[in-house]
């Protein structure tokens, strides 16, 4: 089970054998790591990065790598549970970052292009208009379609324009090679400011968590504010150029985006930890319409999902005033680690952000999917099993599909030797 992005190579990086002294500690060496040590890297700042395997081998290399601010239909919720202010500003940082790709982009072979980006409706067009009338009151070029040049049958699209796509491998490939990262370097604990390793000692003035799932959970409740999704991709060959970016409005539908000669035909997700389609309707669906298809690559990624829609993107928690995190990006990885290394970067240079405030990890967590994921919670912590999730005890469930155990209360995955396969848990599972 590998993307096609696993076929290209990436710089090596050493191991951290020795205590160190930095100003600023980037745990995790995903895009979102990655973007924040070049930001900080560029701005003259003391960092060290420490990644517990390589490089991007978790779920950056897993990610479809669309590049867009139109994140499904996530403005016109925004403006319902925020208002107009917290929308335009939601909006006017993703489209930055979109831009700041296209900058960085022009100069790196990394197979960039502008796309459209379409969002279509199988059922309910109503949800795409209202979504398109707060567009329109924020500025955006985006308009309703009434046809698209899919396989399968809909009510429309909401497309916006000059969106992109590109290969995140050779982007990281080119940014990180003058950074200073070690490989291999797995962080324990923390115990204040200092991280404790398998084989030594970080001593940082200020820490950010780019774990992908936050991994200390004495602070900030991120236990209770995400949870895990799964989604899965084929690379087909011998279909058609959709020529753009889909998905479907519902997270039940299917993606649709072209990479060269491939088709990545995504879908069939749900919580982790939980019986999902896996790769089977796809293969079902490509069937159907593509009698010819070859199927080269297949895998599956994982989302962390926030309680409201928006990334946690900030000061960790009220009381850790020296540790940050990025973490809740929803399935739209690429723009949410670029609007991290915006903001924390700013954070670190205690410069102002107007943006902040949107992405405040200690916002109000009295939302309905904290009821949800509290119950998912309770009743795994209850069910008595002989595999338990060590992050905090959860019955893990087995995972047909993928052959591995899933804690479908936070998402972390093993083996089935029990080897960590997904945090938050930051050991394997104990004989």
């Amino acid at each position: 089970m590998n993307s096609l992005w696993q076929e290209t190579d990436l710089p090596k990086f050493p191991k951290l054998t020795e205590d160190k002294k930095t100003d600023v500690l980037i745990i995790g060496g995903g895009m979102a790591g990655i973007l924040i040590a070049y930001d900080l890297h560029q701005k003259g700042v003391d960092y060290i990065l420490v990644e517990k395997n390589s490089i991007c081998s978790e779920n950056t290399q897993n990610t479809t790598a669309k590049i867009t601010y139109q994140h499904g239909l996530i403005y016109s919720k925004i403006m319902k549970m925020y208002g107009m202010d917290y929308a335009s500003k939601y909006l006017k940082i993703n489209s930055n970052a979109l831009k700041r790709f296209a900058k960085l982009c022009k100069d790196i072979d990394c197979d960039f292009e502008e796309k459209t980006n379409y969002i279509y409706a199988r059922n309910d067009r109503s949800k795409l208009e209202i979504e398109l009338e707060v567009l329109q009151k924020l500025g955006s070029k985006s308009k309703l379609c009434e046809n698209v040049n899919l396989p399968i049958s809909t009510k429309g699209a909401l497309m916006t324009p000059n969106q992109a796509q590109f290969n995140p491998m050779k982007f990281i490939a080119h940014i990180s090679q003058s950074l200073n990262i070690y490989e291999n370097t797995h962080v324990l604990e923390m115990i204040g400011n200092t991280a404790v390793t398998d084989c030594c000692k970080i001593y940082a003035d200020k820490v950010i968590c780019a774990t992908h799932f936050p991994f200390i959970n004495k602070h900030g409740s991120y236990f209770l504010k995400l949870y895990q999704h799964r989604s899965y991709v084929l690379a087909l060959e011998n279909c058609q150029d959709v020529d753009g970016m889909y998905v479907d409005e519902e997270d039940t539908g299917y993606s649709f985006r072209n990479y060269k000669k491939f088709l990545l035909l995504g879908g069939g997700g749900g919580r982790t930890g939980k019986k999902n389609k896996s790769w089977d309707n796809l293969r079902e669906l490509a069937k159907k319409n593509y009698p010819d298809y070859k199927e080269k690559y297949f895998w599956a990624a994982q989302d962390c999902m926030s309680l409201d829609g928006i990334p946690y993107i900030g000061r960790y928690s009220k009381n850790t005033p020296n540790l940050y995190v990025a973490t809740g990006f929803n399935k739209w990885g690429m723009t949410g680690s670029m609007v991290s290394a915006m903001i924390i970067s700013d954070i670190i240079l205690e410069k102002k952000n107007e943006f902040e405030e949107v992405f405040n990890p200690s916002r109000s967590i009295l939302k309905t999917q904290l009821i949800i994921n509290g119950f998912e919670a309770v009743t795994n912590l209850l069910t008595p099993f002989k595999k338990t999730c060590p992050h905090m005890g959860c019955a893990l469930k087995w995972n047909k599909a993928e052959k591995s155990w899933d804690c479908p209360c936070h998402g972390s995955r093993f083996t089935a030797k029990g080897e960590l396969l997904n945090n938050p848990a930051n050991e394997n599972i104990k004989p």
